[in-house]
């Protein structure tokens, strides 16, 4: 292959990205409002902790683990922004929110 080939296959991946991406934040808006539900916290350290290991198990490169683990901490900080989000959209009442003070503390 050339590198256009190449770069048509990145694409193609790509686009699974994206769709497999979607569907990881549709999970976390349904646990963003189980957690809001519950009173649960946004951050959940011991979570996040077990996700870093199972996917550094499954990792059979050629990603190393230390890259691997930063793309992961990446995704799952994107992922509690859309949780946080899921939490303040359906604060019910006007003005600021106790969500909001607690980002300002």
């Amino acid at each position: 292959m050339d590198i256009a080939d190449w770069r048509k296959k990145i694409d193609e991946i790509d686009q699974q990205l994206v769709e497999i991406l979607n569907q990881r934040a549709q999970a976390a808006q349904e646990i963003g409002r189980l957690k809001r539900q519950t009173s649960m916290p946004i951050y959940e350290p011991d979570r996040e902790r077990i996700v870093l290991e199972q996917v550094q198990q499954q990792n059979r490169g050629p990603l190393q683990h230390r890259h691997l683990v930063q793309i992961y901490e990446r995704i799952m900080d994107v992922m509690r922004n859309v949780q946080k989000d899921e939490i303040v959209e359906e604060t019910p009442g006007s003005g600021e929110t106790e969500f909001d003070r607690d980002l300002k503390d």
